[in-house]
């Protein structure tokens, strides 16, 4: 389990340095509540934007952002729901995008950004 956190953790600072070489200001990371965990939340202008970032070594069980399932943003809606109700501050524009990455042991890192998710 260690590498597989550890795989998470390197795409997630993948992630945000992609995330604020685009000009997004990250504004919080791995927050938790009783629901579960928000990768990212960033600043994009007007929108906070909530990141979930799906990083995999291979393809062999599909790019990574086919981790994304129904379910999954229906849980990342709720998070960010909830990640609003903790923080104060005009939350009137949000949207929720995803970041593939994959990050083989050998061969060049790939990422893949899809805004708006939701």
């Amino acid at each position: 389990m260690a590498a597989k956190d550890e795989l998470g953790r390197r795409g997630e600072v993948l992630a945000v340095a992609h995330l604020e070489a685009l000009g997004l200001e990250v504004i919080d990371r791995n927050w938790r509540c009783r629901q579960g965990e928000i990768d990212i939340v960033a600043r994009d202008g007007a929108y906070v934007v909530f990141v979930e970032v799906k990083t995999r070594s291979s393809t062999s069980f599909g790019s990574p952002l086919q981790g994304i399932t129904p379910a999954k943003l229906a849980r990342l809606r709720r998070l960010a729901a909830a990640w609003c109700a903790a923080h104060s501050g005009d939350h009137r524009w949000v949207r929720i995008d995803a970041i593939g990455v994959l990050l083989p042991r050998v061969g060049p890192v790939a990422i893949e950004h899809l805004p708006r998710i939701f």
